[in-house]
């Protein structure tokens, strides 16, 4: 018999599987919410999309105008660079 020794390589793991991944962000936040929110059946695009001639948003995870981190809730202030923003792509 002869002594053979073989090698076995250990699978690596795929770069997609060792990076994060990356979600897109939105324009709004998932969680802002308005009354002319629920007419659309498409993601908003334009704070018009959100807000009618009440003026009333509000955040889904709070309940209130006032979001988590304790600012107001509106589309021109729930952006992707506001520290409770989560993205409606997630």
């Amino acid at each position: 018999m002869t002594n053979e020794t073989s090698q076995v390589e250990e699978p690596t793991a795929n770069a997609a599987d060792a990076s994060e991944t990356v979600v897109p962000e939105s324009p709004f936040c998932h969680q802002l919410r308005s009354k002319k929110f629920f007419m659309f059946d498409a993601l908003a695009t334009d704070a018009d999309q959100y807000m009618d001639s009440s003026n009333h948003c509000w955040c889904y995870d709070t309940q209130q105008v006032i979001g988590p981190d304790g600012g107001r809730v509106h589309p021109d202030q729930c952006v992707p660079t506001r520290s409770c923003y989560q993205s409606a792509f997630a």
